[in-house]
């Protein structure tokens, strides 16, 4: 094993970091996404294509083979969506991902604006932001936005009479992805028998990732931050900004 480290190049390992920051830019842009479990899919069917040659399948080893001889043209047919959205990234987001610190904040300060304008005025409102969970199966469903966030903008989405008032508004990556996105309800029996259908989809999404979801009453007009399923109540302004802060590393 020494032998093997002492005979590296710096080329080598220059071509091993490349590799895995590939992979990862891979992963990271898959996960979330339906390609994540057709990619599962594929690796069953592989692992029937070994199982069925050690057990002398003889059938099911030939239909898998010819399957798996065009799976180059399988996977771009099945991935197309997805190699064209992973390429757009690629051509549009800066190197490394993310917004930057600065970019962060400004979408936090939207978003606090927001939520105290709409507070202030009784309209209810649920606001989720992407953390490091992808949130893509439950945007599929939803109104495809993809703007920028602005006060403005998150205002007038959750206007009683706009179209895409109901259900909740995600935020990825600093853009309003979608709204009008339907969420899981949590059914947790020790839930307070006060909170509505808002408190109860974003604690049903906060349990299942790690998001963070911002819920306004309408009944009361306060202002909620559910993370990991635990509701955090009658949230002023700053006090929402600062937890969100902490939260994002802004």
């Amino acid at each position: 094993m020494f032998e093997i480290f002492t005979q590296l190049r710096w080329q080598d390992a220059l071509d091993i970091g490349i590799i895995a920051f590939v992979v990862y830019r891979l992963i990271h842009m898959i996960r979330g996404t339906r390609a994540m479990q057709m990619i599962i899919g594929l690796v069953v069917v592989l692992l029937a294509y070994v199982t069925s040659q050690m057990l002398g399948l003889f059938t099911l080893t030939w239909m898998l083979d010819n399957f798996l001889g065009s799976i180059i043209l399988v996977i771009i047919v099945i991935f197309q969506s997805d190699i064209r959205r992973a390429l757009t990234q690629v051509g549009t987001a800066p190197l490394f991902g993310g917004a930057d610190r600065i970019e962060r904040g400004q979408v936090l300060e939207e978003v606090a604006k927001a939520v105290v304008a709409l507070a202030s005025r009784r309209i209810g409102a649920l606001i989720v932001l992407e953390r490091e969970v992808g949130l893509n199966e439950y945007i599929e469903v939803g109104t495809r936005l993809d703007a920028r966030v602005t006060r403005e903008l998150l205002e007038s989405v959750f206007m009683p009479h706009s179209p895409m008032h109901d259900g909740a508004l995600v935020i990825q990556k600093g853009r309003a992805t979608a709204a009008r996105c339907f969420l899981p309800l949590s059914v947790d029996p020790n839930l307070s028998r006060a909170l509505g259908t808002r408190h109860r989809a974003a604690v049903g999404l906060t349990e299942e990732t790690d998001a963070a979801a911002i819920v306004i009453s309408e009944e009361q007009g306060s202002i909620s931050l559910v993370v990991e399923g635990k509701v955090t109540q009658d949230l002023d302004g700053p006090q929402m900004r600062n937890s969100l802060e902490r939260l994002f590393g802004s």
